[in-house]
């Protein structure tokens, strides 16, 4: 097959995507096998299309509170794992993280995202409370949560309370590279019952994995991409594998972010509505990262309103960033980054938009 046929059969497959929304897995194969820098161009250019004829010219901004770095979970590729006897762990009291909402909301921010590990102090007592004062202050805002896996009783609990949204990543949807990525209490298993529970419940729900992480195979992210395509997430976190010293994975090489700028466009053509962010690990990875995932689909962007003198604390990978725009104080800079590929900085909810 010569480079003009592969071009065309390749634009062929993205036509029955954008129509279907689902293809086969020998036809993902070959839009992951064949990508090419013309093939790249015409998925991001596609997505791009899409992402403004349903939400236009508009980036959502998302203020995240990283409220906690203990975490009871040893996955073999985050910084915060238990093992990590080096990490520096902190709480953010509930004053603290109210304080954190205070300040965002008077940036205009009206969704606040609170994250972090799996820490059992963190009751579900105490996320209630927490998650009805939010929602007690500040009524107008679209509250995410982000905080692992948790009974479906919990998941209610919260929902009942006031969260609107949550963020699982299912991390990889391949058995065999899950459990090369987590420790054998955590299973895939109980992953998407998470998942399938939160949708359940009523939240719109963010699932997600990583590019490029230890193992991982294109039928590895074919898998990913079919998951997809049957839990219909409101929200797909997708960003590359970023090594941190602390791990097992210390040593391996981080993900492509020409990859993982390609996937998000097929994820957008896949999902047309989906709320995409362009993440902290994609701005860490490449200068201007959020900027170049913007071009290729994605519509949310999340700055850190958490306390400066945490935010370096909640290392999941190595040199992530945590000053300069990624500080909620620098919004402004921000929306001039935004403004000089076309787009405009938005700060109120955001949501979802069925199509």
């Amino acid at each position: 097959m010569t480079d003009r046929e592969r071009m065309e059969k390749g634009k062929a497959l993205l036509d029955l995507l954008e129509e279907r929304h689902s293809l086969s897995r020998e036809e993902w194969h070959f839009l992951l096998e064949n990508r090419d820098g013309e093939l790249a161009g015409e998925v991001c250019s596609r997505a791009a299309a899409l992402r403004d004829r349903i939400y236009g010219k508009k980036v959502f901004v998302r203020g995240l509170i990283e409220f906690t770095n203990y975490c009871r979970c040893d996955c073999r590729y985050c910084g915060i794992r238990r093992s990590n006897k080096n990490a520096s762990r902190y709480r953010l009291t509930p004053e603290q993280i109210m304080s954190c909402c205070e300040a965002g909301y008077d940036l205009g921010f009206r969704t606040f995202v609170l994250q972090g590990g799996e820490d059992p102090y963190f009751t579900d007592q105490r996320m209630v409370e927490l998650i009805r004062a939010i929602k007690g202050e500040f009524p107008d805002c679209a509250l995410t949560l982000s905080i692992g896996e948790r009974p479906r009783e919990s998941y209610a609990a919260f929902r009942q309370a006031g969260a609107d949204r949550y963020l699982l990543r299912h991390e990889t949807a391949n058995e065999e590279h899950y459990r090369l990525l987590h420790p054998e209490e955590q299973t895939l298993k109980n992953r998407m019952e998470c998942l399938k529970n939160l949708k359940e419940l009523g939240y719109q729900t963010g699932a997600g994995c990583m590019v490029g992480s230890p193992g991982q195979t294109a039928d590895c992210l074919i898998d990913d991409l079919e998951y997809l395509t049957r839990l219909q997430p409101e929200m797909v976190g997708m960003g590359p594998f970023i090594p941190h010293h602390d791990t097992p994975f210390r040593d391996y090489p981080s993900g492509s972010v020409e990859l993982t700028l390609y996937l998000l466009g097929l994820v957008r053509l896949l999902l047309p509505s989906v709320l995409l962010p362009a993440t902290t690990a994609l701005g860490t990875a490449a200068e201007g990262g959020r900027e170049l995932g913007v071009k290729a689909g994605a519509n949310v962007v999340m700055p850190n309103l958490s306390p400066e003198n945490v935010r370096e604390k909640y290392l999941l990978y190595d040199n992530k960033i945590h000053t300069g725009r990624e500080a909620a104080e620098c919004l402004e800079d921000l929306k001039k980054s935004m403004a000089a590929i076309g787009y405009e900085v938005v700060v109120d909810r955001g949501d979802f938009i069925p199509c």
